[in-house]
């Protein structure tokens, strides 16, 4: 069986440099040219923190108002392709997670994406009713309690040998939790975040097919948190963490996100025991000064090589 290369990416609505209040195209193209450049590329992008069309979208982008970002995103990521002289294509699918504003003119809007390469066959996905695993229950105005998806997606592989693509985003910990003022590190141990992982568990056990599976994304959760838990005791195995020897202390010990002086690893590989993980090759720490990706978003990638 071949290897299969993945990438899970916070990319900030493409908006970094304006402090996510908006997506530029330097941005975009700055993302895009960091894809393209990977040796070998990805099979799999799985991404977290993308819009369809929206005013934070699209104000900087007068020339493309007719296109979603993430139309636009596949455009400058297959430019860079023939830039770099490569010629492989991507099939983009996007999970709306949701709007701020009305349908007709939203604010802004979120939601998750995975872009597969083409030519993978991809079985099925749920990208027009994405799971809705968001806790709304200690939030006191559940209608704007923002909603958190998983996005699935099952492809076929060398020989029909199926995998299962889980890609997700958590909430933040809700500030309306007496926990969330008595635990100083605070990021996984909001119940709020607690309940959306047991959803999340449930969810995957539901719909996958083997332990042919990957569950990744960011889940505002550092190891040791009781989300991280919740999901490696529910059979769950960090990939990252086995294939480098990693303890939960030394895990937090390599950022994946920061703000501010703040440094965190709260972005995640999941994986069934079917995987055999052959290298991160290409994934850095957040406070690196080197990388394809540095700088780019307030998260840095993980990507990772595996085989069946």
């Amino acid at each position: 069986m071949g290897r299969v290369r993945v990438v899970t990416y916070n990319v900030r609505y493409f908006g970094h440099g304006t402090r996510g209040l908006a997506s530029t195209g330097k941005q975009m193209e700055r993302i895009a040219n960091a894809f393209a450049t990977l040796e070998p590329l990805a099979d799999i992008l799985c991404l977290q923190e993308v819009e369809t069309m929206s005013l934070r979208s699209n104000i900087a982008h007068p020339t493309h108002q007719r296109r979603t970002q993430l139309e636009r995103l596949m455009l400058v990521l297959h430019e860079a392709l023939r830039n770099a002289g490569k010629r492989d294509t991507y099939e983009a699918y996007y999970f709306p997670a949701h709007t701020y504003g009305s349908s007709s003119r939203p604010i802004y809007t979120t939601g998750l994406a995975v872009i597969a390469r083409r030519d993978f066959h991809v079985l099925s996905h749920n990208a027009e009713q994405p799971h809705d695993i968001t806790d709304r229950f200690i939030h006191p105005v559940k209608r704007l309690k923002q909603t958190r998806i998983c996005a699935h997606m099952r492809v076929i592989l060398e020989r029909g040998v199926n995998l299962d693509i889980f890609n997700t985003h958590l909430s933040l910990p809700t500030t309306f939790s007496r926990a969330f003022w008595l635990e100083s590190r605070r990021l996984g141990w909001g119940p709020n975040q607690v309940t959306e992982a047991r959803n999340l568990v449930e969810f995957v056990a539901r719909e996958r097919q083997s332990e042919r599976y990957l569950v990744v994304g960011d889940f505002n959760a550092l190891a040791g948190s009781p989300v991280y838990r919740e999901l490696t005791t529910s059979g769950l195995r960090d990939a990252f963490a086995r294939y480098h020897g990693m303890d939960e202390s030394a895990l937090n010990e390599f950022p994946t996100a920061g703000f501010m002086n703040l440094r965190m690893h709260v972005d995640h590989v999941f994986s069934g025991k079917d995987l055999t993980w052959l290298n991160f090759d290409d994934t850095h720490r957040f406070d690196q000064h080197t990388g394809h990706f540095k700088g780019l978003s307030d998260h840095t990638p993980i990507v990772g090589t595996f085989t069946l």
